[in-house]
Order: structure tokens, then sequence, then C-alpha cells
């Protein structure tokens, strides 16, 4: 069945990704991005593919845009809320910049958190809602020089879990996806920063930091991730909830 979703972070990476996963399997994506421009390059590629996009420039952690945002979808029945949007830095914690330690919790949790308040309402009068956050690997262990990160990524799980309680009594389900490394421009920057905090070669980085610890020793795919998000969806999965789903190639089965 054709579901409205919106994509926060669509403008490149995992939320380009899923934003031409999910309209191929005929559903409706509204790309929303920090960077109108990202998000238009997005909802255009969708279409040129045959499927359908709104693209819509959007500061996650700007309270009255958000609010904006969403008064302008003028009600539409939005079923799926995809918090995907994300950024990175690498340092370690005596040297990280305080401006970058908020904007990254800003980003992952305020902004997280402010798109789920405004699409409850609306999936809650229609009795049908699903809320999917993209967590990561670093939900569910620790890796050095990414403390921001790691932490928002773990705090992400305790949101979703809650709004998983606080949904029980209606047919809305809040679950996370937590891939490894997925080859995205967010990842090529994090392999230059690593290689020059660690003080080694950027192939060093890909084979001994990103890909050692994976058993199956292979980047994960957008397609991969889509699947997990349209089961997610999916009818099959209504008692599926406050659950966080680890695509890791068995990193943590170790």
């Amino acid at each position: 069945m054709k579901q409205l979703i919106v994509i926060t972070g669509a403008g490149g990476g995992i939320g380009r990704g899923l934003s031409l996963c999910l309209a191929a399997q005929g559903h409706a994506i509204i790309a929303t991005d920090l960077q109108a421009d990202s998000a238009r390059e997005t909802a255009d590629q969708v279409k040129a593919a045959g499927g359908e996009a709104e693209p819509f420039g959007l500061d996650l952690t700007n309270e009255e845009a958000v609010l904006s945002f969403w008064e302008g979808l003028a009600g539409r029945p939005v079923s799926v809320l995809i918090n995907n949007a994300g950024l990175q830095q690498v340092a370690r914690v005596d040297e990280f910049p305080t401006a970058k330690w908020d904007l990254l919790i800003n980003v992952l949790l305020r902004g997280t958190f402010l798109m789920t308040r405004s699409v409850l309402p609306g999936m809650r009068e229609r009795g049908f809602g699903r809320i999917i956050h993209i967590g990561s690997i670093h939900s569910l262990v620790a890796s050095p020089c990414k403390s921001a990160y790691v932490s928002a990524k773990h705090a992400l799980l305790g949101f979703s879990k809650t709004l998983a309680l606080e949904t029980a009594g209606t047919d809305i389900t809040s679950n996370t996806i937590c891939p490894s490394y997925v080859h995205t421009p967010l990842v090529d920057a994090q392999i230059k920063d690593q290689a020059r905090v660690r003080g080694i070669s950027e192939e060093d980085v890909i084979q001994r930091i990103m890909l050692e610890p994976m058993p199956k020793k292979v980047f994960i795919t957008f397609e991969e991730i889509a699947g997990a998000v349209e089961f997610f969806m999916s009818a099959a999965a209504r008692n599926v909830t406050g659950q966080d789903l680890a695509i890791d190639g068995g990193w943590t089965a170790q």
C-alpha cells in the first residue's frame, strides 16, 4: 500500500538512498534537508526514476521552522517518519569543540524530538503511524573520537523505547535501525578524519577500523536498510515496537 513518507537528511547519503529505494516501491517521498538544493536534487532523481517526491529545506534544530514545515503540509496524511538526519565530528574528548558537540546533539536528538512531536497528532487521529529512527552501530557500541555521535545515537534508543510505550494504545510503532558503515559522503569524510586523528592511512581506516569488526567485512547498502524500513512499515510489524535492529555484518554477535 502506498505510504506518504517524510525523510530527514534526504539530501544525500542514506537519506537519498532511502528516498530512491522507497519511491521505487511506489511510496511518495517528502525529502527534507538543511540544504534545500540537496533536497531538490534528491527529489529530481526520484522523479527521473519515475517516482514521486517533494523537496523541502528544513533546519531540524529550529522549532519554529519545524512547526512551519508541518503546518505547510496542511494535514496531509503522513504515515511514516524516518528520522535520518545526522552529521559527524571526529575528535578526542579533550579536543572536542563545544559548538560541534552542541550541533550534533541538536540535530540527532532535538531534531528527532521536534519532528516526532509534530507528526504524532496526525498519526493518532488516523490511528496509524510508523516512526523509524536511523541509528547506527554506534547506538550499540562505542568507538574512540566520536563522543557526541555515540552519546546521541545511544540516547536515540531510549527515546524510541519511550515513544513506543507512549503510542502502544494505537497502531503506531517506534523502532530504530542500527547499520554499521554505509559507504556515503559522511563516511568518506570520516575516513580522512580518522586517518588524521589515528595517524594511519585511509586504507587502514577502511580495513582495520570500519570493516575488521564486521565478520561479513562488507559495507551495508541502501537497499538493505530500505528492506528493514519496509518491514517496520508493514502491517506484519504492528507488534514490533521499541526495538533496535542491527544490520552490522555480525559486529555485535561477537
